[in-house]
């Protein structure tokens, strides 16, 4: 077996090589289900609990002996190679940088990687064994509590579940985050540098006040800060100075952005998608619409769907069902317009989100070829991207490019920075890498 950056390839066959399949082995196009997987060299990555290691604290002085190198653009597997588990182990506990430590929570999860391409597409596949003994497809809800309908269900860094007031409920994740080398430092410190304190679960978190009188946010319409280039600001990393947004729309047009991608275990694989975002000075979401959706109505101030009784089999779900069953609401499968007089007792519980296919639309929808299956224990997600896009918010995969790739998890009922996250790794379709995907012919 050959390691690259931490990284372990295997599987009978010589990794690093590009392998050629036959036709045989793509027994459906454009379908990442019926690839060959088998005759894929798989690839475990390393995904580790990085706590409050946002970008500013590794150009601080707390980052001891490595603040230099790291303003310098040292890559951090210089330091750190192959020290993923140490590192996760050691962060997941109560510490200088886990100020808010989960119960129970894993430092480590080893992701089981392959990738592929064909003439048309670029095929993804991940699998990861979970902390929980059941799948994270479920969702925060609306509960009706004999009066009003209110959320139910927070993800277990918020203060509210820590305290007990209200239960750990949140969806499972796999992140894909993508430059084609024009972030800068992005191939050797990867995702930190899109980390920053002010974002949310992270130190110096600004309040809503704060954020919404901010002139970029103000722009922007936000009321929190999220994950941000170094690019777009004036001193490389405050949340609050900002440049203008024609200079950011000039970084953007340059290319200057990364493509971030989300399978959700709630939100998209119902439908058999993920989702479509990019990183500059937000985490914004690509043009049109995700596959997601708000299923509250402001004004009338109840849900907009409701079960489809006679094919769901009841109108609500109850707090017994959330871990037995998919309790997704799909518009176009098992919702209908929300009755408020429906006999609504306390305890029903209605997803907090609406999902469709039918409803996503343009770059925000490219990702329409996702699946993910849980079973034992191990979440099996398949993904196919097309190669090619013109879109001015993706990353275009094309043969012959190299690509940098960071990885991320969210399990066991968690979101923002309560991730397990990969050290950046390089892609090659048809080209020398840390990883090279296998041709399908």
């Amino acid at each position: 077996m050959k390691k690259y950056l931490g990284l372990t390839s295997g599987i009978g066959m010589f990794a690093g090589a590009s392998i050629v399949l036959s036709a045989s082995a793509l027994a459906g196009a454009g379908d990442p289900a019926a690839v060959d997987w088998s005759k894929v060299p798989t690839t475990e990555i390393g995904l580790f609990w990085p706590g409050q290691s946002t970008y500013d604290y590794l150009i601080s002085p707390r980052h001891k002996r490595a603040d230099l190198q790291t303003r310098e653009g040292e890559a951090c597997v210089d330091c750190h190679k192959g020290e993923e588990k140490e590192i996760g182990n050691k962060l997941v506990v109560e510490g200088d940088l886990e100020p808010m430590p989960v119960e129970g929570k894993n430092g480590f999860i080893n992701l089981k990687f392959q990738v592929a391409y064909d003439d048309n597409d670029a095929y993804f596949r991940f699998q990861w064994k979970t902390l929980n003994n059941y799948p994270g497809w479920a969702h925060p809800y609306y509960r009706y509590d004999g009066k009003a309908w209110k959320v139910y269900g927070y993800p277990k860094l918020d203060a509210v579940v820590q305290d007990g007031e209200q239960p750990g409920i949140y969806e499972d994740r796999m992140s894909m985050m993508i430059d084609d080398g024009k972030v800068e430092n992005y191939a050797k410190q990867g995702c930190w540098i899109t980390c920053h304190d002010g974002q949310r679960d992270n130190p110096d978190r600004p309040t809503t006040d704060e954020v919404k009188a901010n002139a970029l946010f103000k722009y922007l319409k936000k009321k929190d800060v999220r994950k941000y280039l170094p690019s777009t600001r004036t001193d490389g990393s405050s949340w609050d100075k900002g440049k203008t947004p024609e200079e950011i729309a000039k970084i953007k047009a340059a290319g200057g952005f990364l493509d971030l991608m989300q399978w959700r275990g709630h939100r998209s694989n119902p439908v058999g998608m993920s989702d479509d975002f990019y990183v500059l000075e937000y985490r914004n979401s690509d043009a049109g619409k995700n596959p997601f959706s708000s299923n509250f109505d402001k004004k009338a101030k109840h849900p907009k769907y409701m079960y489809d009784e006679k094919k769901f089999g009841k109108k609500f779900v109850r707090v017994e069902d959330i871990r037995k069953m998919e309790t997704a609401l799909v518009r176009e499968r098992n919702a209908v317009p929300f009755d408020p007089n429906a006999g609504w007792k306390e305890g029903d519980l209605i997803p907090k989100y609406v999902i469709s296919r039918e409803d996503a639309k343009g770059s925000a929808a490219d990702n329409n070829r996702s699946k993910g299956v849980w079973k034992d224990g191990v979440w099996t997600v398949v993904w196919a991207r097309k190669l090619g896009l013109t879109n001015p918010d993706d990353k275009a995969l094309k043969e012959g490019g190299v690509y940098t790739f960071g990885f991320a998890a969210h399990d066991d009922n968690i979101t923002t920075r309560g991730h397990h996250v990969s050290f950046p790794v390089s892609i090659g379709f048809g080209a020398k890498a840390d990883i090279e995907a296998t041709k399908l012919n």
